[in-house]
């Protein structure tokens, strides 16, 4: 078996490639992002609270979400906390190599234009989600705001190695990952009798989907580039496997709350296995991964473990059995 050994200066060319992109960039905060006048914001969902109708509103909020599901509300508080950890996520995006290599925030750079104005997005989306919750009535707050301390205090580590073509495959991933997480919650509000909730996930998995596709572009970009470099860091992320973003939510070592939650959107369908090799499946054709031609021989083996890789998963899910009794977390007692 021949062992992949890779190059000293690999992430040094890689971050040669990426840093050669930033006019890609600058074009896509145009593309894919929206001015913040004219974007939805938090409380177009949300009761007005200088209205004299203001406490009929919220009553008639939380009497919605007074039919959701338990396990809903707690799939939603978890959906919720992962959005709420997004400082940890800019923060990565600027330590990936050709990002942010200034080191300023403030940078007029194209990948640092973009962090900020995909971070302002982003940040919408917690703060409709928290603001929804409080009003609901439905979750323990003081518990749900303990969690998100902790996870951001935790920190996050997505295994990427300041590889920008890993974080990149990782962005695609996630993004994706989390449309589809925001989208069944959003099925299951409006199945539990509260519209407006189902019209807000929605709303947010829009959002993630313009996100998605731009990472996606990205890292296609980087494929027409450097088939090979970046057949290899495909690879060496689905090898890691994707980890969540909120995996350090509780660092119990058994029955904590990121394995509670993820239990639940396993057994009401949020997110799978299935989900899981469904967008391996998605971005191999997205980007081509089968048809690839005059790869090294490094990359030709990648290229292979990656085009059966989501039917390994498939099967992996068609003999996982759905979790049956799984304890609740962040709920009203």
């Amino acid at each position: 078996m021949i062992h992949y050994i890779p190059e000293a200066n690999e992430i040094e060319k890689n971050k040669e490639v990426v840093s050669s992109m930033d006019a890609i960039a600058n074009e896509a905060v145009s593309s894919f992002l929206v001015e913040a006048e004219t974007a939805w914001q938090p409380t177009d969902f949300l009761p007005e609270m200088s209205s004299p109708d203001a406490l009929q509103a919220i009553k008639e909020l939380q009497a919605r979400a007074a039919g959701l599901p338990a396990e809903v509300i707690t799939s939603l508080v978890g959906n919720m906390i992962t959005e709420e950890a997004l400082p940890t996520y800019t923060t990565y995006f600027n330590l990936v190599k050709g990002v942010n290599e200034e080191g300023n925030i403030a940078s007029d750079r194209g990948w640092v234009k973009w962090s900020r104005r995909w971070t302002a997005e982003e940040n919408r989306h917690g703060d409709l989600l928290n603001k929804y919750l409080y009003l609901s009535g439905r979750a323990d707050m003081k518990q749900v705001e303990i969690t998100i301390h902790n996870l951001l205090a935790n920190g996050f580590d997505p295994r990427t190695e300041g590889d920008p073509y890993q974080a990149f495959v990782y962005t695609s991933f996630q993004e994706r990952a989390t449309k589809i997480s925001h989208v069944n919650t959003g099925k299951l509000a409006d199945k539990g009798g509260d519209a407006v909730l189902s019209r807000i996930c929605k709303t947010i998995a829009g959002d993630e989907a313009r996100h998605e596709k731009a990472y996606k572009t990205f890292m296609a970009r980087i494929f027409e580039i450097d088939p090979n470099g970046a057949l290899l860091a495909f690879e060496k992320m689905m090898k890691k496997q994707i980890a969540m973003p909120a995996i350090l939510m509780d660092t119990a070592p058994v029955d904590n709350l990121f394995t509670r939650f993820s239990a639940i959107t396993q057994k009401m369908g949020i997110y799978t296995t299935f989900d899981y090799a469904a967008i391996i499946r998605h971005l191999t054709e997205l980007w081509k991964v089968e048809t690839l031609t005059g790869l090294n021989t490094y990359a030709a083996r990648a290229q292979e473990y990656l085009s059966t890789l989501a039917d390994r998963y498939r099967r992996i899910a068609e003999r996982m059995k759905e979790p049956e009794v799984v304890k609740l977390a962040w709920l009203v007692s």
